[in-house]
């Protein structure tokens, strides 16, 4: 069977992604200085690299620590009920403090990434998880300490850049929130 294939983006696209990754209020006219377009030929290609679900949104990094969340933890979340694992993905989407939500291989079911402003509101978060239907068994990491934490996708212009759609669960993601 051969895959279809979506049509590739050139080095242009890739270079205002790599400076929209950078920084997204940058005036587009220093976009275009950049990779050698005006800006109403930068506007065009990022409507085309947000149209095609390349660019879902754009969003302020913030320091959690200096917001009161000082404690990061992965949490494993195993289910007992694989029928139910689209609800329970969609309720843990709604809890906010949980920051990712993925379906794993493995012992847990789902490894969540969560920040709180303690270890007591840890504890609550983790036994409002272990409180979802379909929930059998929970295992929390607390980080010491972190070395590296991106947000940033790595662009090699060397390599195929193909957009590809994107598998949807059903549930909501964290952007469609409206936060």
């Amino acid at each position: 069977m051969k895959l279809s294939r979506v049509p590739e983006f050139d080095a242009t696209d890739r270079a205002i992604l790599e400076l929209l990754q950078d920084n997204c209020k940058q005036p587009m006219a220093a976009i275009g200085q950049s990779v050698g377009l005006s800006a109403p030929s930068v506007v065009d290609r990022i409507h085309k690299l947000e149209e095609t679900g390349v660019i879902t949104g754009y969003a302020a990094t913030v320091d959690a620590r200096r917001l009161g969340k000082d404690v990061t933890a992965f949490i494993g979340v195993a289910t007992d009920a694989p029928s139910e694992i689209g609800a329970l993905e969609r309720s843990i989407a709604d809890i906010d403090d949980v920051l990712e939500c993925h379906h794993v291989t493995g012992t847990h079911t789902f490894l969540l990434k969560v920040k709180s402003e303690n270890t007591q509101a840890l504890e609550s978060l983790i036994a409002r998880v272990r409180g979802l239907t379909g929930v059998k068994a929970t295992e929390t990491l607390v980080v010491l300490s972190t070395a590296a934490e991106r947000t940033r996708i790595s662009l090699d212009s060397r390599d195929e850049f193909v957009a590809r759609p994107l598998r949807r669960s059903g549930g909501r993601t964290r952007g469609s929130r409206g936060r």
